[in-house]
């Protein structure tokens, strides 16, 4: 459901899509992401949402209780937000506490002071105590909530960009390559670029404030070269049994159903003889993209992904003949087992 008295806590501006790039700028091109889901580039630190189905300006996440993603756009508006709301919960918390006492002892009152009663019957005391809950409820969650945010603005980097930094610091690389993270000019500077006095952020979503030892591209290189080194460790997979995409799989094995991924990327239903990328490995599921069909290069849908979670009872993994890709598929293996 979608809160839509809230204004511009869910206002979100789709990202500037630059589907026409000049032939001259080749470097340009090569350096940029490729967004083959729209047939043209994305902007540094922009990212596809699955659940709004569109790329979002600095993408941080997704957030249910809006019904929208949290960006560049209202990322200072989410922020207050985060902010006002236990304040109002604790405002509350204030009023229905010493409410709640004084129609608990209002024989007290009603005899030593000249103070109003307050009187609350059966259904109003339970309402009020299960206000009371919610209120603590929401100051403890939405203010954890705050203070993940405000780590995430003093530092100018959102949850997607900290993993990739994650995964950029434990990447094997020359000894004289250092990684820089590019967005990261101060706390003072980082919070000054979120929080304005018009309410907009300073940056148009496109060109980012950097910093002197870095470019435009930095971060954007440094995500190329992760997605490289991802295919290199993506194993060829064919599906031998159906799979309808189900939760809970039951027919797969009670192992299978129980010991699902806890997360809520999807499941791709598969039929046998489907070709998968499989890039992830748990003990019973695997995670992958799975190729297109004939029919559906036929019929022109080239954008769409299918990736997903599937049973790993339900493939088995193609092994080439040739003697070169064996090696490469040991060596692959290997580093999986010592990644495991």
């Amino acid at each position: 459901m979608q809160l839509l008295h809230w204004g511009p806590i869910i206002a979100l501006t789709v990202i500037f899509l630059i589907s026409a790039a000049s032939d001259g700028n080749q470097k340009m091109k090569k350096i940029n992401n490729i967004y083959k889901l729209y047939e043209g580039y994305k902007s540094p630190r922009s990212h596809h949402c699955r659940k709004c189905d569109r790329c979002v300006i600095k993408m941080d996440h997704h957030c249910p209780w809006i019904n929208t993603c949290c960006g560049h756009f209202n990322h200072g508006n989410f922020t207050w937000f985060l902010f006002f709301a236990p304040i109002g919960c604790v405002h509350a918390l204030f009023i229905l506490i010493p409410s709640t006492y004084r129609a608990i002892n209002w024989h007290y009152y009603f005899y030593h002071t000249r103070e109003p009663v307050v009187y609350l019957g059966l259904f109003g005391f339970i309402g009020t105590m299960f206000a009371i809950g919610l209120a603590v409820g929401v100051t403890l969650a939405v203010g954890m909530l705050y203070v993940i945010q405000m780590r995430s603005i003093i530092k100018n980097e959102t949850g997607i960009e900290s993993w990739i930094i994650e995964k950029a610091l434990d990447r094997d690389r020359d000894d004289d390559e250092d990684f820089i993270y590019p967005y990261n000019l101060g706390w003072k500077a980082n919070l000054a670029e979120v929080f304005t006095w018009t309410g907009y952020p300073k940056s148009d979503g496109v060109v980012w404030n950097v910093r002197d030892d870095c470019n435009q591209f930095t971060l954007t290189i440094e995500q190329i070269q992760q997605k490289a080194q991802k295919r290199d460790r993506t194993f060829e997979y064919s599906i031998i049994e159906d799979y309808s995409g189900a939760w809970f799989p039951i027919t797969k094995g009670c192992r299978v159903c129980i010991r699902f991924p806890c997360t809520d990327e999807p499941r791709i239903p598969v039929t046998k003889g489907d070709k998968v990328l499989v890039t992830r490995w748990k003990r019973h599921w695997l995670y992958g993209t799975r190729l297109k069909r004939e029919g559906e290069i036929k019929e022109g849908s080239t954008k769409k992904r299918y990736r997903g979670w599937f049973p790993r009872r339900c493939a088995v993994e193609v092994i080439c003949d040739d003697q070169n890709h064996a090696g490469k598929i040991l060596m692959k293996k290997q580093k999986r087992q010592m990644i495991n």
